[in-house]
């Protein structure tokens, strides 16, 4: 079977600026031959030059098939779903955004041994740079919970570190909207090399987003140059309608979303999925009250999951969930895709 090589990949989605930065390609490539380089404008993979179907002419088509952007997104506003509920998590989680049910559920999925591993984000304390990370205890998961989510990183580099390094085979994935469908397409794939990484993913959890903010563009202009703030002075960072910075000592800063536009993906302009429809459950700040998680229950492996985190009492349900805010913000995203997708195919651009 002839498949699509990186050089596909590269012309159809890195070089038309389309690329979500998920770390997929990367993960599964075999030859290891794809990287990203820090700070490239390009905001996508790079590649050694070798490739085993383009170089040797050896069937692969990982990186194509797991890719995320390979395809126009969709215009689900909620998405396919069992059940909408209110959550939180039944125990005390201090850098939790919102109700932090999603800290509850992984927290229960490792400790009732229903997963092996989690992949999801972790922070470096001193700068909040954010990077790929595999837990394997439930006592960790609280310790990164919050929304770094906001920040890029290659989310998906960890699926290697757990499939190939540590042999796990009952792993969850956490993360934005193309990290989701990336998972989602590897469970679903028949190629050779995807099966062992698609097999041992048992949970996707995705999470509610807008847009990822380079990080080092948020931290080297927007903050530092332009208010005059290092991260080590910052104690945590939530974005809900606005970047809220919340320093050492208490203080805070609100700024709104539209400082933040020069640290935008250019990717994510492209994307019209904010609710994650492609996980097992999906989950955000949005559409519930302080201290509650919107938590959308999307397939009978999500429900499994999340019936057994209450029944361990990990998780609590209750409250109302306005599902007219969260179709508000879906809609305004998926207009923004289909604006970025008028502009880069007019014949004027």
């Amino acid at each position: 079977m002839t498949r699509e090589s990186y050089l596909d990949l590269k012309k159809a989605v890195w070089d038309q600026g389309l690329c979500a930065g998920c770390g997929a390609c990367v993960a599964v490539c075999p030859a290891d031959a794809l990287f990203f380089v820090p700070n490239d404008p390009s905001c996508a993979p790079s590649s050694t030059g070798y490739c085993k179907q383009a170089s040797d002419g050896v069937s692969c088509g990982a990186c194509y098939e797991v890719c995320p952007r390979r395809s126009e997104g969709g215009s689900d506003m909620i998405g396919p779903n069992l059940e909408v509920i209110a959550a939180n998590a039944a125990f005390p989680v201090p850098g939790r955004q919102s109700g932090g049910a999603v800290t509850a559920l992984l927290r229960s999925a490792l400790d009732l041994d229903l997963v092996d591993g989690v992949v999801t984000v972790g922070e470096d304390p001193w700068t909040h740079c954010a990077t790929s990370i595999v837990i394997r205890r439930g006592e960790e998961v609280a310790r990164y919970a919050g929304s770094r989510y906001s920040w890029w990183t290659p989310f998906l580099l960890g699926i290697r570190t757990a499939v190939v390094d540590m042999k796990l085979n009952r792993v969850a994935v956490v993360g934005v909207p193309c990290v989701a469908e990336a998972a989602a397409r590897m469970r679903q794939s028949s190629n050779d090399l995807l099966i062992p990484y698609g097999s041992a993913i048992r949970l996707i959890i995705g999470l509610f987003c807008t847009e990822a903010l380079d990080f080092t563009v948020l931290t080297e202009e927007v903050l530092k140059r332009g208010h005059g703030i290092d991260p080590w002075q910052i104690r945590r960072m939530d974005v809900k309608g606005k970047l809220e910075v919340t320093f050492l000592g208490g203080r805070t800063l609100d700024l709104p979303l539209s400082d933040l536009t020069p640290a935008v993906r250019p990717g994510c302009h492209h994307c019209t999925d904010f609710t994650a429809v492609h996980a097992d459950i999906s989950a955000g700040s949005v559409g519930t009250s302080a201290g509650y998680s919107t938590v959308i229950i999307r397939t009978l492996v999500g429900r499994g999951i999340l019936d057994l985190a209450k029944e361990g009492g990990f998780l609590e349900v209750s409250g109302e969930v306005d599902l007219a805010a969260v179709e508000r913000l879906s809609a305004k995203k998926i207009q923004r895709g289909i604006q970025a997708r008028v502009a880069r195919t007019s014949p004027m651009q």
